[in-house]
């Protein structure tokens, strides 16, 4: 007996001989290979293109809400594909009128834009065949380009679609790959039937309002012994495998090295100090203290703007737990390419659950800071941060809708997205909230001083910004490789394949932020710097602003953006980004094993609490040593 299942929207679709295979039409995106010229997509049926249509109006297929959101268009054709059945130059339609000079213009220079057409066959993108010069392996790179852009720029209006099967057992196949090959041909028509093969000569398409256009194609199966479970092989291609290794080497050396910072300071630099405090009953004289000693009675004094950072720090850990969840669902495979939108989607709910950790952890450190507007934390950390975000990418969206992109968000969806937080996300934060409120509140060890002690001048690299700036280049030369990889994916249009490597690098940028948090915040004590909540949280969080300095780098050489829209669009989706960043890593997520070293465990925590802890283990001593003294 054998038990099995399929993952949503995974499940495998056969056909018989002769059926029909419908063809979809999705939006058409840039996909150089080179420099993206515009990050603006268009709608396959926009009116400025001319396509052909089906017999009937074009249908709408069901979306998944990340679909949607990643600019998924999905639309019938007017492509008659049927099972094993071979067509040679079939005439998909001629324009009925002369394509009009603004129009022309307007697809001409989307041709030299490198905008490509996004086409699926049975869930399958349709891609075009590239040698990999390095392993001598043919891959599938995405995309149906819309012309070609050499210089007269060439409009593809021939396809020779090559569709390839897997025979099975009852009969039935299974489609099992998609090639397009565009062409561009000066096709003529003799009695309503296209010449394809007597030309050679390439179409270009006259500003002149007087060229139609004529769309023809052909249509190949063969068979192939590719099993339908691994045909997304060939899509999944990584070109340099190295690469991905030598950045998870690099992440892992970096930790490793703030490992053993963080044990040498920890094993013998503070053993030491406090064998010989703990030692001094036994001295005639009484040492004087010095370093992080003489802060004792400060290290807890509430920080400035406790209730800001108590706010963030909940959203981070929110953001912590969507990103680790999300990352796992993908690594066990729930996430597969073959179901469009999934992993945006599972984002999207599992940040709209996850909204109680926030309202949880904020409500627990604003208390502990001796916070009083309960009302007032609670509502912003349910509306603040994510007020902030929709309606930065709201802001976004008109920038698209003005420039009749199929990428912009519609109306409806916006609805639906405030309407899921209205009814999840908001009482989900109100009710974590609550709950935080209701547990006692976390108490020091030791009693803060009335009058807070004068701190020191601090050597220059010790001051805030160079020291925030300073920690905050270890987390991000953990990840900028796979940066480069992400950041490919998403201004390239490209699957990233990576999601194995991506979660070792989230566990190697945990680690990373929470061993740099402790020795900077070890240092600062060490110089009378009590002041380290904020820096607790920012010394980490600064690789989001390397992240966005990375992207102005990524901007000038991988990508020749020309227009307004396309630059706006483009630094203002970094820049959320790189806020993103900067809130998820200003806190990490730790285990509780010994209840003198670390502090409230409940989901996700702030490395702050690491060092609230590692404090107290400190000033129990002071206060062991002092009452002896007494």
């Amino acid at each position: 007996m054998v038990s099995s299942f399929y993952l949503p929207g995974a499940a495998p679709n056969e056909y018989a001989d002769g059926e029909a295979v419908p063809l979809y039409v999705n939006s058409l995106t840039p996909m150089s290979s080179q420099q993206v010229k515009s990050i603006v997509s268009y709608d396959f049926y926009d009116e400025r293109f001319h396509f052909c249509t089906p017999d009937s109006a074009p249908e709408k297929q069901a979306e998944s809400l990340g679909s949607i959101l990643f600019g998924d268009r999905i639309l019938t054709s007017p492509f008659k594909l049927k099972m094993k059945v071979d067509m040679e130059c079939e005439l998909l339609c001629q324009t009925p009128t002369p394509i009009p000079k603004d129009d022309a213009v307007f697809i001409n220079q989307c041709i030299a834009d490198e905008y490509a057409m996004n086409w699926m066959v049975d869930g399958l993108p349709a891609a075009h065949g590239i040698l990999d010069e390095r392993t001598k392996e043919t891959y599938q790179s995405i995309g149906v380009p819309l012309g070609d852009a050499q210089d007269p720029v060439a409009l593809n209006n021939h396809y020779d679609i090559y569709v390839k099967y897997h025979k099975r057992p009852n009969g039935s196949s299974r489609v099992v790959g998609v090639e397009v090959l565009a062409s561009s041909k000066d096709t003529k028509l003799v009695g309503n039937k296209p010449q394809c093969e007597r030309t050679d000569t390439p179409f270009h398409l006259k500003a002149d309002s007087a060229d139609k256009v004529i769309y023809t194609y052909s249509v190949t199966w063969t068979e192939s012994n590719t099993a339908w479970a691994t045909r997304w092989d060939s899509y999944l291609h990584i070109l340099d495998p190295s690469i991905h290794w030598f950045s998870l080497v690099n992440s892992i050396v970096i930790v490793l090295f703030l490992t053993g910072m963080v044990a040498m300071i920890l094993i013998r630099a503070l053993h030491k100090d406090i064998s010989r405090y703990n030692a001094v009953e036994v001295q005639e004289d009484v040492q004087e203290d010095y370093g992080w000693k003489l802060v004792h009675g400060d290290v807890f004094r509430p920080p400035v703007r406790s209730m800001w950072l108590a706010v963030i720090v909940g959203n981070g850990a929110q953001l912590v737990a969507m990103g680790a969840s999300t990352l796992v669902f993908a690594v066990f495979g729930f996430l597969s390419p073959s179901n469009r939108g999934a992993l945006a989607t599972v984002m999207v709910i599992l940040f709209m659950v996850y909204s109680c950790i926030a309202g949880f952890i904020s409500a627990r450190l604003y208390k502990m800071n001796g916070g009083e507007a309960w009302k007032t934390n609670m509502m912003l950390t349910a509306t603040f941060f994510p007020g902030s975000i929709l309606g930065s990418l709201f802001a976004l969206n008109f920038l698209l809708i003005g420039s009749h992109s199929s990428g912009a968000v519609p109306f409806g969806t916006m609805v639906a997205i405030l309407g899921i937080w209205a009814v999840i996300a908001l009482p989900l934060s109100i009710a974590g909230s609550y709950l935080g409120f209701r547990k006692p509140r976390i108490e020091h060890p030791v009693r803060t001083n009335q009058i807070p002690r004068q701190v020191p001048d601090q050597p220059t690299y010790l001051r805030s910004w160079p020291s925030i700036l300073m920690g905050g280049t270890l987390p991000f030369g953990a990840i900028f490789i796979e940066l480069y990889f992400i950041m490919n994916s998403i201004w390239f249009n490209r699957i990233y394949y990576g999601i194995g490597f991506l979660f070792l690098v989230f566990l190697v940028l945990v680690l990373t932020c929470s061993q740099v948090t402790i020795l900077m915040c070890y240092f600062h004590l060490c110089n009378e710097d009590y002041h380290w909540s904020w820096r607790a949280f920012l010394t980490s969080g600064a690789a989001g602003f390397y992240v966005f300095l990375y992207s102005v780098y990524y901007y000038f050489n991988k990508l020749a953006i020309t227009t307004l829209t396309s630059t706006l669009l483009y630094f203002g989706y970094s820049f959320i980004i790189s806020v993103l960043l900067t809130v998820m890593t200003g806190k990490t997520r730790c285990a509780d094993r010994q209840q003198q070293l670390l502090t409230f465990s409940v989901c996700v925590k702030h490395r702050i609490h690491w060092v609230s802890r590692l404090l107290d283990l400190f000033t129990k001593d002071l206060l062991k040593y002092q009452g002896r003294l007494v």
